[in-house]
């Protein structure tokens, strides 16, 4: 039986497992990020996970970026102690195992491709929307990654370029709108007063029927739906996987989000794309990484 060695590095995360080639997890575990020594925290982990267990043959790596594919550096927003940190060659020399890297958004994509919501599909956009906004593109069965391994960046992608800065510096992103810090930073600036004021209150406040609440989510998921049709535009994407706490918000979120698509959508191909939640969760970005790592693991 081949199996792999997943990881997922996230700024509050580190997860392991072991997964065989049907995508069974054999063994896992994980633990939260450290503000400094994440590279010895994620030895140890490691160690926990493969140490008795089945050789892997190869090892996959899911991290939060930006990322440098040709160089295999990492630099996490949320991990200061990483900067232009050498991920791949670490872990290549700490396994002694072929190492493939990616950016977790799109290694969710990938696993969603494979095992969640998106199986079957052509042109696949998966889309995190949590604290910031990630994406990634399966095209054909395959990650598309770009040059540094940076494509994908949907949360990025101007919807609006005469609107807001947003925090990279650019203009009318859509994570400046459809985030959930910026769904709860527009509701408070409009007079929404939930406690604690976070995106998870929000979306409570929005189920309830709080109007502020109801405009915050209408305005995000229309900037999001804006993004959905000029990726679809052009790559015509046939399904996109949402996942990311912020879709926990369920209707409130998919249902404003719907109707939006269907008014910015024009070309049929375009409005016959379908927008569907994760299946896979919080396991999609691992699943993800173990997939990179079968498809080009020395028995493939």
């Amino acid at each position: 039986m081949t199996c792999v060695l997943a990881i997922d590095i996230g700024g509050t995360k580190l997860a392991a497992a072991l997964v065989d080639e049907t995508g069974s997890i054999l063994r896992s575990a994980t633990r939260p990020t450290p503000r400094a020594d994440v590279m010895n925290a994620l030895a140890a982990l490691v160690a926990e996970v493969t140490t008795g267990g089945p050789p892997p043959v190869a090892a996959g790596i899911g991290c939060a970026g930006p990322i440098d594919l040709a160089t295999g550096t990492v630099s996490p927003v949320n991990m200061p102690s990483w900067r232009e940190f050498p991920l791949r060659e670490e872990v290549r020399r700490l396994t002694g195992l072929p190492t493939m890297l990616a950016g977790d958004a799109q290694c969710f994509a990938l696993g969603e491709h494979w095992l969640g919501a998106g199986q079957g599909s052509d042109a696949l956009l998966g889309i995190v929307v949590s604290t910031g906004i990630g994406g990634g593109l399966v095209i054909n069965g395959s990650p598309l990654l770009g040059p540094t391994g940076n494509a994908g960046h949907v949360g990025h992608m101007s919807v609006d370029p005469n609107g807001e800065r947003c925090e990279c510096g650019g203009l009318g992103c859509v994570e400046r709108y459809s985030s959930g810090p910026n769904l709860v930073r527009w509701a408070v600036d409009n007079g929404w007063k939930g406690e604690p004021a976070d995106a998870r209150t929000l979306a409570e406040n929005a189920a309830a029927g709080d109007a502020v609440a109801l405009a915050a989510f209408e305005r995000g998921a229309r900037a999001l739906a804006g993004m959905i049709a000029s990726v679809t535009a052009a790559t015509e994407t046939t399904k996109v996987v949402v996942g990311g706490g912020v879709s926990m918000a369920g209707k409130v979120l998919f249902e404003p989000l719907a109707r939006a698509l269907d008014d910015v959508a024009g070309l049929a191909f375009v409005r016959a794309v379908r927008v569907v939640p994760s299946v896979l969760g919080v396991r999609a970005s691992l699943a993800g990484a173990a997939k990179l790592a079968l498809d080009h693991s020395p028995s493939s």
